[in-house]
């Protein structure tokens, strides 16, 4: 159910937000609705927020729970470069 709301917001503001909105083809209180609703939807884990490419990379390598990542880049290093 929607249901109106009157806001203050600076004139400015207003009317660069109505020429993006309609640059958009949305209207701007669809604009207001999605971002409020970005504002308080719980992200369940990152898989939400990150793109699909990066996301479908996620698990992909496994390390040693006590790997001391410094020491194993700073060996790999040295068998590359000596």
């Amino acid at each position: 159910m929607n249901t109106k709301l009157t806001l203050s917001i600076e004139q400015e503001i207003i009317e660069k937000a109505k020429m993006y909105a309609k640059s958009n083809n949305r209207s701007l209180s669809d604009l207001i609705e999605s971002y409020l609703r970005s504002l308080t939807t719980p992200v369940s884990s990152h898989e939400d927020t990150l793109p699909s490419n990066i996301s479908a990379l996620q698990g992909a390598f496994t390390a040693e729970p006590n790997l001391d990542y410094k020491a194993a880049l700073r060996e790999r290093t040295e068998k590359k470069y000596l």
